[in-house]
């Protein structure tokens, strides 16, 4: 039996509700920018995102409750397919975009501006978009028993549970205050410590822990599993590897260091190790991890790709189909395709091309296609996003090596050609999600695809901002913003033009993370435990640990089991949006003059009060206690 006759949305196509609205493209409008601006601060951070629709849905929804109290379930769902959008540009721009600014911060080129940053980031969400709209038919629709889509049917899930609306948005903007509220007196006042260090001597190892709620409702939203693979990295790195080279090295001058290993470790501890060595043995596991994860996927990207061509064919529908049948036309996007290719090409600010702009179409169309029905199989979460990053620039930077493009001019047009590739496949990626929520709710495609460009179009402008500030406040790959994810791409760019890596220790991660596969351990979360602070895998533990807990405890009914978590997850989301909100915040203040100073310097009490590490204890046992609150001490616990 066919399924699309079959299936039957929530909202049936004859039936017309309010959808797209002022209202709801407002409301999506700041929801974007807000998710897109918390996000790119969290994956500058740790190196990882999470996806914004359940929230942004959720919130919406809440809105709609306390203002109109009127049943408006597509104007929610327009209201997250725009506010998504937000974070998976953002998601795309951060993975790369930083390799410029780390380049002009070493004198190698200039620093982009943000017109530029802003239309590349525009270019790739609005291609994403338009690759995949011919698809959805082919994936959504007739592929609806087969592909679950896992977030977009949670999200479709969490929208029919209407009822709870209001009570769940409480869950996440509470969620956001408390951790906005603990993120400044960390980062702003500087009232406690960060972070929290053991140093075992002995052993010239260390281990410790950040006290942020947005790391620690990471961990809880990725679970145990996860959790408990990257904080395996972590341990390998800072336990094993770093007392090694103290060990071994000694006296020795160890190429890329400068000094000798134990007048490094005097100066600087475990992070100077880490930052000479551990660093790149973590990027080598790190780049071998997305490759292996590509060729894993290898088999189905070709059956996907091939079954998604066969889609196609006939896959436009007549002038008289049905409202939830009506895409953009496919005059208007292969239009829209051409367009943008030829102004990526002839753009000045955009450092690409013609061969730059054949590349992202065709590169771009091939990823766009296999992202979207990955995500349907295994969730946004697993898509190898990262490894089709990496095979984009190691193919690009070959080909425009051997096309007399070198130097700096070479690696930039790299790094930009991969930014927006990697846009495109995750703004596909999170579109599809979208499409299928919309699919099982009733609203009109057509509609939820214009959504999609507003968010990309509104996420593209603010994100050039958004990295300017970050920058201008921290810098790219500091202690507070390692752009893990950007500096292994510059790295890999790098390696590929100039050959000035130390590649014994790239390979060194390369080995590890094929023993890691050999193991059958999931090698990109062990290997970014690997490639990043130990501090930082450990607070995410910590948010593991706390699901893992919570998910053993008994409970009266699975059903029940189900909304305690779920209310874990959307008070965790909302701690993600709050801290990275006051991320943003705190460097405003920083770049804005005040005296000798900045205005952030004036908000620091570091020299009133500083409760160090014990505070810092307290702030990480504050995170816990209000994960618990909304969990297992919530009046669904209760009932």
């Amino acid at each position: 039996m066919n399924e699309k006759e079959t299936f039957k949305p929530y909202v049936s196509a004859d039936k017309v509700l309010p959808e797209f609205t002022v209202s709801s493209i407002l409301v999506g409008v700041i929801l974007a920018v807000v998710f897109g601006a918390a996000n790119a601060y969290l994956g500058l951070r740790v190196g990882m995102t999470v996806s914004a629709s359940i929230p942004a849905a959720v919130i919406g929804m809440g809105i709609y409750k306390v203002v109109s109290r009127k049943d408006t379930i597509l104007e929610s769902n327009m209201v997250q397919t725009i506010g998504s959008a937000g974070e998976s540009l953002a998601a795309g721009a951060i993975f790369t975009m930083p390799a410029l600014f780390l380049w002009a911060a070493e004198g190698k080129g200039e620093m982009p501006g943000i017109l530029e940053i802003s239309l590349i980031a525009l270019f790739g969400g609005l291609l994403g978009v338009c690759f995949m709209v011919p698809l959805r038919k082919a994936l959504i629709v007739k592929e609806h028993g087969t592909l679950p889509y896992p977030e977009g049917t949670a999200c479709a899930e969490v929208l029919l549970a209407g009822e709870e609306g209001g009570a769940n948005a409480a869950t996440v903007f509470i969620g956001m205050g408390i951790a906005a509220v603990l993120k400044f007196v960390v980062d702003g006042f500087k009232a406690v410590g960060g972070v929290i260090t053991l140093t075992v001597n002995k052993l010239h190892g260390e281990i410790s822990t950040e006290v942020y709620p947005a790391l620690v409702s990471v961990g809880y939203i990725c679970g145990f599993k996860i959790a408990s693979y990257m904080f395996a990295g972590g341990i390998l790195g800072w336990l094993v590897l770093i007392p090694a080279i103290y060990l071994f090295g000694g006296e020795t001058i160890l190429f890329p260091g400068s000094t000798t290993i134990a007048e490094m470790w005097e100066a600087g501890g475990a992070s100077a190790l880490w930052g000479s060595y551990i660093r790149y043995i973590g990027a080598g596991a790190v780049a071998a991890g997305g490759i292996i994860s590509l060729i894993k996927s290898l088999p189905l990207i070709v059956r996907t790709f091939a079954e998604a061509m066969k889609g196609l064919k006939g896959s436009q529908g007549a002038a008289n189909e049905a409202r939830t049948d009506q895409d953009m036309k496919l005059p208007i996007i292969l239009g829209m395709i051409l367009v943008l290719a030829v102004l990526i090409a002839l753009v000045p600010q955009v450092p690409v091309d013609i061969i730059g702009a054949v590349i992202i179409v065709i590169f771009g169309f091939f990823f766009a296609t296999v992202s979207s029905r990955m995500v349907g199989l295994v969730g946004s979460s697993n898509n190898p996003v990262s490894g089709m990053a990496i095979a984009t620039l190691l193919v690009t930077t070959l080909i425009l090596k051997g096309t007399g493009k070198t130097g700096i001019a070479g690696m930039t047009a790299a790094i930009a050609i991969g930014s927006i590739i990697c846009i495109v496949a995750a703004m596909a990626g999170d579109m599809s999600q979208d499409l299928k929520t919309g699919y099982i709710l009733g609203a009109t495609p057509k509609k939820q695809q214009y959504g999609e460009i507003i968010g990309s179009i509104v996420s593209a402008v603010t994100i050039g901002f958004v990295l300017y500030l970050l920058n201008a406040a921290w810098g790219f790959g500091t202690t507070e913003l390692a752009a893990p994810q950007a500096t292994l791409m510059k790295m890999i760019v790098e390696g590929v033009m100039d050959g000035n890596l130390p590649w014994t220790l790239v390979f060194i991660g390369v080995f590890i993370a094929i023993v890691v596969e050999l193991l059958r351990i999931p090698v990109l979360p062990f290997a970014i435990g690997l490639y990043l602070p130990i501090e930082l895998s450990s607070c995410i533990m910590v948010g593991g640990v706390l699901r893992w807990a919570l998910e053993k405890k008994k409970y009266a009914s699975e059903k029940k089991k189900e909304r305690i978590i779920n209310n874990g997850v959307l008070c965790c989301s909302g701690m993600i949006a709050g801290e990275g909100l006051v991320g943003i915040i705190l460097a405003i203040l920083a770049v804005i003059p005040l005296g000798a100073g900045t205005l952030k310097d004036a908000v620091d009490l570091s020299g009133v009060i500083n409760l160090g590490q014990i505070g810092g204890l307290i702030i990480l046992v504050l995170v816990i206690l209000t994960i618990l609150k909304f969990t297992i001490w919530s009046k669904d616990a209760k009932n």
